[in-house]
């Protein structure tokens, strides 16, 4: 005789759920590092780069074809966002987030390792080319990982700064990426930090992964996806099902994160450029001078970002976005006066305002992305959205506006910015509040 045991159906084990500080650290500690790597390449591929991997003539020339090594990993960033988001949302966050971490790493180490233009001749920017498209793709899967990884273990009223965590893994990266060449730039002569002392930070980026895989592979699985497996509640190919029913969650997601990279890259990488080269063609500071000054900014940077996310709680995502937004707009009409003075005091200025309102408008993505997208297709959908529009924004945007500003001066790059900004701001428009979605449920 079969008893009420045997006839009840087994019951699902409640998921096992990670502690807020292991969340905090681990979504942190990765983008941290992941950033780090990202951000190395973006300012040798200023001051560095130009002069090993290139043919020497016009200086321009060679900047501009660094740059567009520069623009390749954001050309591959939507590519490991298919990839990594494939996995993340078929066997889940935690693996697929260590993956993503390695592909950045080894990639960002082979940079370090690789030969002048002057040793292998073409060879040398082609290899180039090819370890940041590695980097590329490991940030890709990277950022949409985290993201979740933050949100899906986070309290609802709280998803917002929670999201915000792996966010400041930016300005962290960002600062600590400046920091070392600004170090280097300290303690070696130029020769040396052109011979060899622009490679240690590729190289030593190997211990920080590592540092970064400890801290990962101790992480219970999202309890969200892990709830999303026990009911089936998954689709044989995430990218597509992503096209067909989520087209349109997709598109305003790349747009409302479209002005954050334009701003973010002017900010860092134009910037950069623009400040050292020497006049007409620029402002003539010298390289340590802006990195100090860019390196007193991204405090802003990393100061507003959980502000941001607070804010996004208390009063919404859209309301929030829109009014930072309106602040893009404006602040990229003035800033052409302000950066073409010439004066260290504003040009610091210009740095600190820029930046700070960066992490306004970045912090609150880290939830406001996942939360477009239903559990099957969240890791897929936020990282797709996310890295489209690197491309349109991120990739190019050191590129045209070295351009625009040749052509026609500061005040085009910020029309540019503006632009940007405008396309945003009617993506948030057209966008729901999603504050009270339940990352459990279709939102849609």
């Amino acid at each position: 005789m079969q008893t009420s045991e045997t006839l009840a159906e087994p019951a699902q084990q409640a998921p096992p759920i990670n502690s807020r500080n292991k969340v905090i650290i681990a979504s942190l500690v990765g983008t941290a590092i992941e950033f780090f790597d990202f951000y190395i390449y973006a300012t040798a591929a200023v001051i560095v780069f130009p002069h090993i991997f290139f043919p020497q003539g016009d200086p321009t020339v060679a900047t501009l074809q660094s740059l567009a090594t520069f623009a390749i990993a954001f050309v591959a960033r939507p590519i490991g966002s298919a990839l990594f988001g494939h996995f993340g949302d078929k066997v889940g966050r935690k693996a697929t987030l260590v993956a993503s971490l390695v592909t950045m790493g080894v990639s960002t180490v082979v940079i370090g390792l690789l030969p002048s233009y002057q040793t292998i001749g073409v060879a040398a920017p082609l290899l180039l080319a090819l370890a940041r498209f590695g980097q590329g793709l490991g940030l890709g899967g990277e950022w949409g990982g985290a993201a979740l990884l933050a949100t899906e273990n986070a309290p609802a009223k709280k998803r917002a700064l929670y999201g915000s965590f792996p966010q400041l893994g930016a300005p962290i990266g960002f600062f600590f990426a400046n920091g070392t060449f600004l170090l280097l730039s300290w303690l070696l002569t130029d020769q040396q930090f052109m011979q060899w002392g622009w490679r240690v930070p590729f190289i030593l980026s190997a211990v920080l992964v590592i540092v970064g895989l400890y801290v990962r592979v101790s992480l219970h699985e999202s309890p969200v996806f892990t709830q999303a497996k026990q009911s089936q509640q998954h689709v044989s190919l995430p990218i597509g099902t992503l096209f067909s029913k989520h087209f349109r969650a997709m598109v305003l997601g790349t747009f409302i994160m479209l002005a954050t990279y334009t701003l973010f890259y002017i900010m860092t990488v134009y910037s950069m450029s623009y400040g050292t080269a020497p006049a007409p063609q620029g402002l003539g500071f010298s390289r340590n001078s802006f990195l100090w000054m860019l390196m007193v900014a991204v405090i802003g940077f990393g100061v507003a970002i959980p502000i941001a996310g607070i804010l996004a709680d208390r009063f919404g995502r859209r309301p929030t976005m829109i009014a930072i937004t309106l602040l893009i707009i404006l602040f990229a009409l003035v800033f052409p006066s302000i950066l073409a003075s010439g004066s260290q005091w504003l040009v610091m200025l210009f740095l600190t305002l820029g930046l700070t309102i960066m992490g306004l408008t970045f912090g609150p993505m880290g939830a406001l992305l996942p939360e477009l997208f239903p559990t099957e297709v969240r890791y897929t959908g936020a990282s797709f959205s996310y890295n489209l529009a690197s491309i349109l924004g991120a990739s190019v945007a050191p590129y045209i506006a070295t351009w625009l500003n040749a052509k026609w001066g500061l005040f085009a790059v910020g029309l540019y910015l503006a632009s940007m900004a405008v396309l945003t701001l009617i993506a948030l428009v057209m966008s729901k509040e999603t504050r009270h979605t339940i990352l459990s449920s279709n939102p849609s």
